[in-house]
C-alpha cells in the first residue's frame, strides 16, 4: 500500500471532513435549509457524484483488470440493482425513486471509491488523512460540550439530555454517528503523523471521552452494545493483534469514566445537592417500544413474501397488528433489516447476505496477509475499521443507521476504508499488459459507463429535488391541519407521500 497523497485521495479526504463538520457542526454553519434537509442534500450530491467519478476513475486510470473489477464489485452491483429492480413494481408511486436509488448508490459508491483507492496505492494514505481529521473534529465537538454543560447546569438543568448532545434533531441521531466514529478514534493514537505527541494524545483522549459521558448520561445503549459487541469480535478475529487497539479504546473509555464522575456525580453533589444526571432505570435493557414496530415490520415483509410492498410502503402501509394501530408512529420501525425485508423483499436480504459473504472472504484473505506480513499499522487499520462497521451493523438492529444523512454520511467515508482495506491484494490479479490501443478502449469504454451513469443519475437527483419540494408543500397540512408530530425518514417531515 503506497502513502503518496494524490489529487483523488485529497479529494476524498476533504469531502469526508467537510462532511464530517457539516454533521457535527452543523448549529454553528447556518444557512436556509435546516440541518437534516441539508446533510441529506450533501450525501445524495456525494454519492452520486462519487459512484460516477470513481466507476471513471477505476476503468479508465487504474490498471485494475475487468476480471478483478468484476470480482470485487460484482457482488455489491447486483445487490445495488436489486434495490431498483425490487422498486420497479412500485414505480408509478409518488417519488418511488428516491429511496432505491439512494441505498443503491450508498452502497456500490463507498465500494467502487474504496476500490479505485485501492487499485491506486492510496489505501493507506485516505485512512491515516480521515482518521486523524475525524479524531480531531471529535475531539472538538467533545470539549466544546462542556460549555452547554456549564451553561445548563448553573441554570439548573437537571436532565442534560435535553441539551447533550448539540447540534443533532434527537440522541438517536448522534449515537449513530457515535457508533461509526468511536472505533475509528483509537487509530489516531496508533497511527498518523502525530502519534509520538503526548499533546495530541491529551487532546484526543481527554475530548473523545466526552463523547463516552454522552453515551453514558443518554443511556445510548444501541451505540454502548454496537460497540462492545466489536470490541469482543476484533478480539475474537485478530486476538493479540487488536490488542493494541483495544488499549486505546479503553484509555478513551477510562476518560469518559472519570469525566462522568466529575460532571455528574461530583459537582451535582458538591455543589447542587444532587445525585448526578444519569437514571440507572433508562439503563435497564428495555425495548422501548421497539418490540411492536418489529412485529409490524416483520408482518409487512410476509404481505408480498418474497417481493415486499415498495418503497417507503412503511409510512404508507395500512397497520397489520392492533399494538401498532393503537401505539406511537415513526418514520421507520427502528431495524434496518426488517424495513428492507418489509419494503423490498426478503429476496433484497439474500443479496445483502450474499455480499456479506464475499465481504468476508475478502476480510479474511487481507487479515491472513497483513498477519503473515507484520505490518502492524495495516493490521491496526483493519481492527479499527471492522469494528467500526461491526458496531454499526449491529447498532443498525435496533435503530435507523442506515436512514439518518448524519450517519449515512459519516459511514459512508468509514465504508470507503474499509472496502479499500478488504479489496483483494493486486498479486491475485497481476497488472494487466495492455497494447496501446486496448488501453485507449479501455479508457472509452470508462467514459461511456460513467457518461450513462451520470445521465441517470442526474435524473435522480432532479427527483430528489422535487420530492423536496413536495414535501416542503405538504409540511403546512400536516403539522397545522393534521396537528401530527415529525417522524424523520428521508426528510425531517418523513410522513410523506402518505398514499
Amino acid at each position: 500500500m503506497r502513502s503518496g497523497l494524490r489529487l483523488e485521495n485529497a479529494a476524498v479526504g476533504f469531502i469526508a471532513l467537510v462532511g464530517l463538520v457539516q454533521v457535527l457542526f452543523s448549529d454553528l454553519l447556518g444557512g436556509g435549509l435546516a440541518n437534516y434537509e441539508a446533510q441529506r442534500f450533501f450525501l445524495v450530491f456525494v454519492i452520486g457524484a462519487f459512484s460516477a467519478g470513481f466507476l471513471l476513475v477505476l476503468l479508465s486510470f487504474s490498471h485494475s483488470s475487468y476480471l478483478r473489477t468484476a470480482y470485487i464489485l460484482g457482488p455489491v452491483s447486483v445487490m445495488s440493482l436489486g434495490f431498483l429492480i425490487a422498486s420497479y413494481p412500485f414505480r408509478m408511486q409518488q417519488h418511488s425513486w428516491v429511496e432505491p436509488g439512494m441505498y443503491a448508490l450508498f452502497f456500490f459508491g463507498a465500494c467502487i471509491t474504496g476500490a479505485a483507492l485501492s487499485a491506486r496505492g492510496q489505501v493507506k494514505s485516505y485512512c491515516v488523512l480521515y482518521i486523524s481529521g475525524l479524531s480531531m473534529l471529535c475531539a472538538f465537538y467533545g470539549l466544546a460540550s462542556i460549555n452547554i454543560y456549564l451553561f445548563a447546569t448553573f441554570d439548573g438543568v437537571s436532565d442534560l439530555v435535553d441539551y447533550i448532545p448539540w447540534g443533532f434533531v434527537n440522541i438517536r441521531y448522534w449515537s449513530h454517528v457515535a457508533t461509526w466514529c468511536l472505533p475509528i478514534v483509537p487509530l489516531s493514537l496508533l497511527i498518523g503523523p502525530l502519534r509520538q505527541s503526548a499533546l495530541w494524545k491529551a487532546f484526543v483522549i481527554l475530548g473523545c471521552g466526552f463523547w463516552w459521558w454522552i453515551l453514558i448520561i443518554s443511556a445510548a445503549r444501541g451505540s454502548i452494545l454496537g460497540i462492545v459487541f466489536s470490541m469482543f469480535l476484533v478480539f475474537l478475529l485478530f486476538g493479540r493483534s487488536s490488542i493494541p487497539w483495544l488499549k486505546a479504546m479503553f484509555a478513551i473509555f477510562l476518560s469518559g469514566g472519570v469525566i462522568w464522575v466529575v460532571l455528574s456525580l461530583l459537582i451535582p453533589f458538591v455543589f447542587f445537592d444532587g445525585a448526578g444526571n444519569l437514571n440507572l432505570d433508562e439503563m435497564k435493557l428495555k425495548s422501548s417500544g421497539r418490540i411492536t414496530l418489529f412485529s409490524e415490520a416483520w408482518k409487512m415483509s410476509m404481505e408480498n413474501f418474497p417481493f415486499g410492498m415498495g418503497p417507503q410502503a412503511w409510512i404508507a402501509h395500512d397497520p397489520i397488528t392492533s399494538a401498532y394501530e393503537n401505539g406511537p408512529k415513526f418514520g421507520h420501525p427502528h431495524n434496518m433489516y426488517l424495513m428492507w425485508a418489509a419494503e423490498y423483499g426478503w429476496i433484497m436480504i439474500l443479496l445483502m447476505l450474499a455480499l456479506v459473504l464475499s465481504v468476508i472472504r475478502f476480510f479474511w484473505l487481507s487479515r491472513a496477509s497483513l498477519l503473515s506480513s507484520g505490518d502492524s499499522e495495516g493490521q491496526a487499520l483493519l481492527v479499527g475499521f471492522t469494528a467500526s462497521v461491526s458496531a454499526a451493523l449491529f447498532h443498525a438492529g435496533v435503530s435507523a443507521v442506515f436512514m439518518a444523512p448524519g450517519s449515512m454520511l459519516v459511514g459512508f467515508f468509514v465504508l470507503i476504508g474499509f472496502w479499500a482495506l478488504v479489496t483483494p491484494a493486486s498479486p491475485e490479479f497481476p497488472k494487466p499488459v495492455y497494447p496501446r490501443a486496448l488501453w485507449r478502449s479501455k479508457r472509452l469504454l470508462g467514459v461511456f459507463l460513467a457518461g450513462v451513469m451520470s445521465i441517470f443519475i442526474f435524473m435522480w437527483w432532479w427527483e430528489v429535488y422535487s420530492y423536496y419540494g413536495t414535501m416542503r408543500a405538504d409540511q403546512r397540512y400536516y403539522y397545522e391541519e393534521l396537528r401530527e408530530g415529525a417522524k424523520p425518514r428521508f426528510w425531517l417531515h418523513g410522513s410523506y407521500p402518505r398514499g
